[in-house]
């Protein structure tokens, strides 16, 4: 072989090395609701339409531990809270090849325990960065763990740290990693979000919100417009924005907070407009405009018929999707107008890959649809195996999806099934 041929060939392997690298970085699914936060993955050549009875399930976990976590993905380990009566919350990694425990961490209680309606558990998704895991209890200890060994690196409580005030169901936040930075929200007056160093636990900022909120159960996004980098949060009085640089109080929008007993889907954002919803209240969306360094969110529309479910909303070329406490719903973004509406499986969470939408109902039930602005066109729906007994509560996780595997977790149960087109 010449030398020629030989650097052709070298440059040919690392090429490769790249393309199957990044494929594997992009098949991961690190934190609540994916790469990027809002429930969208780059997964492609999936299947279509599945068989009556479902995609081919390739195994059953039935004792993880309840709690309503959704697992974190990377590599071959799963990531999820659970826990074991009321006095142990803790953080597990699982294989990803058959559900197996490799290690379980307790991290604290299960907090608020007294709540009415009473549905006490682990309820966050863990956050990976790296060699690193970042989970938060629903008591408020936040933790930094290692990826490999479940060893802590460093612990805080939002309680006792911060002056947190949760909502009556305790904390169900995700923590957000924003390059160096942890981003999370205690809730209350003194701390209403913080920015932790994310390596050492050290406060960057602290975030004083006026009205000082309790935390809702919504997880934090990232958000730019005029060049200001916000985070948005939706707090138990509404929906606000905080200068990611400084912790400055930015703006607020509190329709969709009103009469809402529990803020708990995170909410979507395009750029300057940004769409929240809430139980009982109703869904909006506001346009954000910049005037230097500040920011005015203004009111674009609000309805009680748009999405609210707890299982969020993805955002599709300008079409929405999400449901209502009854039926599914397609929403043209930046007016508000619904496209259609069908029942489907009811209230349920939802993700969009490769053209689709992946439901996990609130009865249990699992289904597949055609992202298209055009109608409802189901592509097969399912229900999974042995559920366990959850009670008078729902099966509230968000569907997981990471290299070609779909993930449902239902109480104490997880279930992986090949997606996979054949």
């Amino acid at each position: 072989m010449s030398r020629t041929t030989r650097q052709a060939a070298a440059m040919l392997g690392i090429g490769i090395l790249i393309v199957t690298a990044c494929r594997a970085m992009g098949a991961d699914w690190s934190q609540w609701r994916g790469p990027d936060r809002n429930g969208i993955s780059k997964e492609t050549g999936l299947l279509k339409q599945w068989p009556p009875d479902g995609p081919k399930l390739l195994w059953q976990q039935k004792d993880i531990g309840p709690g309503f976590s959704t697992p974190a993905l990377v590599g071959d380990r799963l990531y999820l809270l659970a826990n074991r009566g009321l006095a142990d919350e803790f953080v597990e990694a699982l294989r990803a090849s058959d559900g197996g425990q490799v290690w379980a961490i307790r991290i604290g209680k299960v907090g608020n325990p007294g709540q009415q309606p009473n549905y006490p558990a682990a309820r966050s998704t863990p956050t990976v960065d790296g060699d690193l895991l970042y989970a938060l209890g629903s008591d408020g200890d936040l933790v930094c763990l290692d990826t490999v060994t479940g060893n802590l690196r460093w612990k805080k409580n939002l309680r006792s740290d911060f002056g947190g005030q949760p909502g009556t169901w305790a904390y169900a936040e995700s923590p957000l990693i924003d390059g160096d930075l942890l981003v999370c929200t205690p809730g209350g007056a003194q701390a209403t979000l913080i920015a932790l160093n994310k390596k050492t636990g050290e406060v960057i900022w602290k975030s004083q919100v006026p009205g000082g909120d309790q935390a809702a159960y919504s997880s934090a996004i990232i958000d730019r417009v005029g060049g200001v980098k916000q985070y948005v949060q939706f707090l138990q009085n509404g929906l606000v924005g905080i200068d990611a640089r400084t912790g400055k109080f930015l703006w607020r929008y509190n329709e969709t907070a009103k009469g809402s007993p529990a803020n708990i889907p995170t909410p979507t954002a395009d750029n300057d407009l940004i769409y929240s919803g809430a139980s009982l209240s109703g869904g909006g969306l506001v346009k954000l405009t910049t005037n230097g360094d500040a920011v005015t969110a203004i009111p674009v529309y609000f309805s009680k018929k748009l999405p609210t479910a707890i299982g969020g909303t993805v955002l599709i070329d300008k079409n929405l999707y999400g449901t209502t406490s009854q039926v599914l719903q397609c929403v043209d973004f930046p007016t508000g107008k619904v496209r259609w509406s069908n029942r489907s499986i009811g209230p349920a969470s939802v993700l969009w890959a490769d053209g689709l939408l992946f439901l996990h109902g609130e009865n249990g039930d699992v289904a597949l649809v055609q992202a298209t602005p055009a109608g409802y066109r189901e592509r097969g729906r399912f229900t999974p195996p042995d559920p366990p007994d959850r009670g008078s509560a729902k099966a509230w996780p968000y569907p997981v999806l990471a290299n070609g595997r779909l993930y449902i977790r239902d109480g104490s149960c997880l279930w992986c099934y090949d997606v996979r087109g054949r």
